[in-house]
């Protein structure tokens, strides 16, 4: 048997309770960065009037639904 004292073993259960709760914050942060990054994929911002619109056609350069002008696609970044 071994004999363990209740300090090393509260200490012991802290550190493992901890451990569990970092990695579960870990995974949560990386599957809401996956999420913002797959909303923000087909987002579009117009070049002439800054209008933002989801566009999920495959053409090159789509047109804005607020002016009509054609846009490129690139990518949108998170503020």
């Amino acid at each position: 048997m071994i004999r363990v004292s209740l300090a090393t073993l509260v200490t012991i259960y802290l550190l493992l309770f901890l451990a569990a709760v970092f990695l579960f914050w870990i995974v949560e942060e990386w599957n809401r960065r996956r999420r913002e990054r797959r909303a923000l994929q087909h987002r579009l911002r117009c070049v002439i009037c800054a209008f933002e619109f989801e566009d999920r056609t495959d053409a090159l350069l789509p047109r804005c639904p607020h002016c009509g002008s054609l846009n490129e696609r690139f990518k949108m970044e998170q503020i």
